[in-house]
């Protein structure tokens, strides 16, 4: 293990270590976790330039986290996940409790955006995969795309104000705002560098002095004991170069039906984000001669789960990504390109906290691909465990 990455561990297991062996009075500790083993069959193959691999055969998804409630109104999270991103610390953070509209955060977690963000460990969503707007490595032709528009999970190092107001008994208002140092790119690059984002190796922090900020509400509607509807609105906004010129603006809503056990998601996001116009050549189209360039991404899923049985649960997605805008001489993307997946999916429950899950996906790009295709199929095989 490198120096860098020991700077950011050996503290983390310190502190585990620490709440472990506290005496029971001194904190009330809770540990849960999850794991999921996923096999993607896939016969799309990359092209010799360009495509580059997504994530095909095992892959692996497992967090453990620890929950130490060190008074009344004061708690402590540590979380730690591998999967697509490799080794992650995915949240160390304290949550200090003034009143149920206001909680406050700080630390190293991933900040309230949008309804998925809630759910994105495997063990609490029925599919392998997660939507292609939030998607971390297994959508087909990653590389070209640069993944979706906000991979998640996204933790990120700041400060967070939260809370929760009910009108009556029926209507609960949810709202957050964050400042946190957000994502991360090089002055040259044509786009977010996620992994520059997320790398320990460059002890998670900031490569410019401007804190990215944003935030998100939420509005619920309970109209039965078994039934309720949510609306949620977000945005995020910051500057990702190092000289912090070039911006990047992502909005998002959504909407979640819950009646019993059955589920209806419907979510929608938007990144636009500034290119770095100071060679022209690079971009196959024409730079605009003054006020810059940028591109715009967009992305949405409609999903369904419905019980079959009190074992068996049937899930349908539908979602999709569009492009707009400039792209690098070499890019296989077209000034509009698009991609739209068809998911059908079971998750069976052999017991309580133990799910196996399968999955087919209809894939249609705008662009033609690997043999000049511009269709592909691939399966997921997935088991997954809480505990």
């Amino acid at each position: 293990m490198t120096t860098s990455r020991w700077l950011v561990v050996a503290p983390l297991v310190a502190l585990v270590m620490a709440l472990f062996t506290a005496p029971a009075w001194a904190v009330d500790r809770n540990v849960a976790g999850s794991l999921q083993l996923d096999y993607h069959l896939s016969p799309e193959r990359s092209t010799p330039v360009g495509s580059g691999p997504t994530f095909r055969g095992f892959t692996t998804e497992a967090a453990l986290k620890l929950t130490a409630e060190i008074s009344e109104q004061a708690s402590v999270n540590f979380k730690v996940c591998v999967g697509c991103h490799g080794f992650e610390t995915d949240m160390v953070h304290l949550d200090y409790r003034f009143a149920d509209e206001l909680n406050v955060r700080v630390g190293r977690f991933s900040p309230s955006f949008g309804a998925f963000n809630l759910r994105h460990d495997p063990a609490n969503h029925r599919l392998s995969d997660k939507p292609l707007v939030y998607d971390m490595g297994r959508m087909l032709r990653v590389r070209d795309w640069n993944l979706g528009v906000l991979p998640s999970p996204f933790p990120d190092n700041g400060v967070e104000a939260s809370g929760t107001h009910w009108f009556g008994s029926k209507t609960q208002l949810d709202y957050a705002a964050h400042l946190v140092s957000g994502f991360k790119g090089s002055t040259a690059g044509a786009d977010l560098d996620f992994v520059q984002s997320r790398s320990g190796s460059l002890y998670y922090v900031d490569n410019n002095d401007q804190p990215a900020y944003g935030g998100r509400l939420a509005l619920t509607e309970r109209f039965s004991q078994n039934g309720d509807v949510t609306l949620g609105a977000s945005l995020m906004r910051g500057a990702f170069d190092p000289g912090a010129k070039l911006t990047y603006t992502i909005t998002g809503a959504d909407l979640t039906l819950r009646i019993d056990r059955t589920n209806l998601r419907i979510e929608y996001l938007m990144r636009r984000q500034d290119l770095d116009v100071s060679d022209p050549t690079r971009y196959r189209y024409e730079v605009p001669a003054k006020g810059g360039d940028s591109f715009v991404k967009h992305g949405g899923y409609a999903e369904l789960e419905l019980p079959v049985t009190a074992s068996l649960d049937l899930v349908g997605r539908f979602d999709a990504l569009y492009r707009s805008g400039n792209v690098l001489v070499d890019s296989p993307l077209q000034a509009r390109s698009g991609i739209f997946r068809y998911t059908l999916g079971t998750a069976y429950s052999l017991r309580r906290g133990l799910r196996l899950k399968y999955s087919t996906e209809l894939w249609s790009f705008s662009d033609t691909g690997y043999a000049g295709r511009n269709e592909a199929v691939s399966m997921h095989f997935g088991v997954a465990t809480a505990f």
